[in-house]
Parts: structure tokens; C-alpha cells; sequence
């Protein structure tokens, strides 16, 4: 790879340590084009020889304010593959914890330094397990490798994306519920938030959430930067009020959830095609503009069937409409007798007299690196000083389904080595 530098310092993205004690000043080094985990540890290796990695991190990505050079990574729910069944998921490592792993920019590697295990509100280690109907179901059955049904759990997180607040606490997201869960610095529930009020602390946001597709939840999770208001992206639209209606729409919901009172609003995005996997991370640039990253589910640079689309966006909501409903149905609130999602795309949504968020290309992952973007999941967004943008990975721990209920190494098209997780640097223009 071409080892061009982006030098923060010809922007003078300059950023003061926290500590007012000693005065340290936090200089923000030059970034290389792309840094990937040293050495991830093997998490498992399965009966027939292959190696699951932990690894796993890069669903989100938060850098840390107080150092320029440490980034949090954020694992999912674990190692799975889709089972012989309907809706039958194959988890790996069922005793998985989804953890943060704070890693540290070193010699142009991703350097492992602490890990983050999340935790309920009494302190146990939560899984990745769905949840029981009613508390976060998506219907999905889970089963061990051994072909042994494993039931569901309230604990269960699908973590996707992260926001790390001012006082050093996580906000996280989830595919599940969906959850958006509060974190204390050592990884321990402070509250859990969905559309059945079941979680700790007993906050709701609005019901129609709940019609999410699985596995394609709350994909994406921001703070606008005076650090009152969360912003959460769903990945797909949902399948509102059926999987039908959600399979023919480009529509997806933005929720705004205001911390202190839990008031939310929502807005309609349009993504571009239905063929697309979805949004898979958003981050503010401030209180109404963010970054969006929206792609397909394919390896950039594979000879056989190469990505075609993986693309940053800039999104405004001002102007926008607040499609949030007053009566909180589940449903959502209807236009002509329609759901948002069965208004289908930007004609249908400016019929019914709704304006979506705007929307601009900024980055093109496939067209702009100076190398080939060899992921298939780009997932992770942060904004750092300079505009400089980092791009994260989820490399799904160096795997994946072999199509018969287990694992074969995720190997990527482009370089014939396994997936791990990356960062990626690029400095783009607002």
C-alpha cells in the first residue's frame, strides 16, 4: 500500500488533553493511509481447523478525545452462521461477551491494549444471544455448534454502534430490540433503553422501531456535539408493516433521542437502491449536519464480483420532516393509509408531503483510497480533527457461514489474506 501520510498538523488539528493538571497538549499525529490489528488473538478454532479471531471489533468505531492515537473498536454479537432452519442462527461462542477493545495507533498498527466486557446493571457479563419475544425478539432461534438450541436471553446485545460521551461513559446501539444501552467506563449497564419500556431504567423510544428486520436494526449511533441529543441510524427499512413492504422500500428511520428528557423525533432517509445492504454508521459533524456510510455486501476488488458500492454521505435535517407519531402506534404514523416504508422511495415520500433528510456524496471508499477497499463491511465512522475521516471495519472474527451451519476463514478476494479489522484514513472535504 502507497504509505502516503495525512498530516494533521498542516491543518492545525491541534486537541487538548482533559488533564488541566499538568497542562499536557495532545498533538494529533500524521495518520497513514491505513493501519490493521497486529496479531489478533484466536478466540477459537473449530473441530474441522479453523481459526475464529478475536478479532471481531470494528463495528463502531470512537476515538479517544484525550489521545490522538487510541481508538475504541466495538465487537457484535459474536461468531454466527445461518442454520439449516428458518430463522435458526449458529452461534460459534455462545458464551460470547460483546466487548470495547481500546486499541492504540502504534508504528502504523493497531495495537490491542485493554478490553471492555459490557455488562448488565448488576454487573454480569452480558451475550450476544437474541432476546425473548416482547423484550427484543427478531424471531431468530439460536443453537451451539453442537446443534444444541440455546434460549434466548434478556442480557443479549447485538452491539453495532458507539458513542463515547464527554465523562468517559459509551452509549450503544443495537440490532436486537432495538436497544440503544447506556454504559458506565467499565463497560456496566447504567440504563437500557427500547420500544417495550423492558429495560433497565424503563425508558421507551417509539414502538414502530420494534418492526426493524433482523439483523439489520440500529446500525448506527451518534451525539450531536454539545452532547444532549443521540442519533441513531437503522441499517434497512423496516418491515413495516411486512417483509414484503420492506424488501420493495429504500426508506429508513433516523431517530433523534433527546438524553435528558427522552423526547424523540424521526426523519426519512433515502438510500439508493433496494439492493443495497443499507447505512452502517452515522457521525455527526454538528447539531443537525452528519456522515453517513451506505454500501452493498460485497469484497471491493473481488475478479469474480466486485463491490460496486460503498460511499460516505454528507445528511442535513434541516428542512426535513419529523415523521414522528403523536399516538406512538406500531406502526408509525400512516400517510393516505401507508406506512413511511410503503411510500417506497423519494417520489413517493414527497407525495405524501414528507421532505427526507439531504443528501450529498462526500467519499466514494472505492474510487478515492489510493489502494483497492478490499472489505466487504465497512462499518465504523469518526470524525477527527483536520477532517480527517477514519473508516472501520467489521472483519466478523476472521470468518464466516460455510453454508453448512459452521465457519470457513474469511478470506478477501483482493489480497487472498484473512479478514481483520482496519482503519482506514482519509481527508475528505465539508
Amino acid at each position: 500500500m502507497k504509505k502516503t501520510l495525512l498530516t494533521l498538523f498542516a491543518f492545525s488539528a491541534i486537541a487538548f488533553s482533559a488533564c488541566k493538571k499538568d497542562h499536557k497538549v495532545n498533538i494529533a499525529p500524521p495518520y497513514p493511509d491505513m493501519a490493521e490489528a497486529a496479531d489478533p488473538a484466536v478466540l477459537m478454532t473449530t473441530a474441522d481447523g479453523v481459526k475464529v479471531y478475536n478479532g471481531g471489533f470494528g463495528s463502531a468505531i470512537a476515538p479517544d478525545p484525550k489521545d490522538a492515537n487510541v481508538f475504541y473498536l466495538l465487537t457484535d454479537r459474536g461468531p454466527n452462521a445461518a442454520g439449516s432452519t428458518a430463522n435458526a442462527i449458529i452461534f460459534g461462542k455462545a458464551d460470547f461477551t460483546p466487548e470495547i477493545g481500546k486499541f492504540r495507533l502504534k508504528d502504523g498498527k493497531l495495537v490491542l491494549e485493554q478490553t471492555i466486557q459490557l455488562k448488565n446493571a448488576a454487573g454480569q457479563p452480558l451475550n450476544g444471544l437474541p432476546n425473548p419475544i416482547n423484550e427484543g425478539g427478531t424471531g431468530e432461534i439460536a443453537f451451539d455448534l453442537n446443534g444444541n438450541q440455546v434460549a434466548p436471553s434478556a442480557d443479549g446485545i447485538d452491539s453495532e454502534g458507539m458513542v463515547l460521551a464527554s465523562d468517559g461513559s459509551f452509549w450503544i446501539s443495537d440490532e436486537y430490540g432495538p436497544h440503544i444501552v447506556h454504559f458506565d467506563a467499565a463497560g456496566r449497564t447504567i440504563e437500557r433503553i427500547n420500544p417495550f419500556g423492558t429495560g433497565t431504567g424503563g425508558r421507551k423510544i417509539p414502538l414502530v422501531f420494534a418492526k426493524r428486520k433482523p439483523n439489520r436494526g440500529m446500525e448506527g449511533l451518534t451525539i450531536t456535539p454539545d452532547g444532549k441529543t443521540l442519533v441513531g441510524m437503522m441499517q434497512s427499512p423496516m418491515l413495516n408493516p411486512t417483509k414484503a413492504a420492506g424488501a420493495a422500500s429504500t426508506i429508513l428511520r433516523i431517530l433523534t433521542f433527546d438524553i435528558a428528557s427522552g423526547a424523540t423525533k424521526q426523519y426519512a432517509y433515502v438510500m439508493d437502491n433496494v439492493s443495497l445492504t443499507g447505512v452502517s454508521d452515522i457521525v455527526a459533524v454538528n447539531a443537525t449536519t452528519f456522515l453517513t456510510i451506505e454500501r452493498d455486501g460485497l469484497y471491493g476488488g473481488d475478479p469474480k464480483k466486485p463491490a460496486t458500492f460503498k460511499k460516505v454521505f454528507k445528511i442535513s435535517l434541516t428542512g426535513a420532516t419529523d415523521i414522528s407519531d403523536e399516538a406512538n402506534g406500531a406502526n408509525g404514523k400512516l400517510y393516505g393509509g401507508k406506512t413511511v416504508e410503503e411510500l417506497n422511495d423519494q417520489a413517493g415520500l414527497q407525495g405524501a408531503g414528507i421532505t427526507p433528510v439531504s443528501k450529498t456524496l462526500v467519499l466514494d471508499l472505492l474510487k478515492d483510497l489510493p489502494t483497492v477497499y478490499p472489505h466487504d463491511k465497512a462499518e465504523g465512522l469518526a470524525l477527527l480533527p483536520g477532517n480527517i475521516l477514519a473508516i472501520s471495519n467489521d472483519d466478523d472474527f476472521g470468518v464466516l457461514d460455510n453454508g453448512k451451519g459452521g465457519f470457513a476463514a474469511k478470506i478477501l478476494p483482493a489480497t487472498n489474506t484473512v479478514d481483520h479489522n482496519s482503519i482506514y484514513f482519509v481527508k475528505i472535504k465539508l
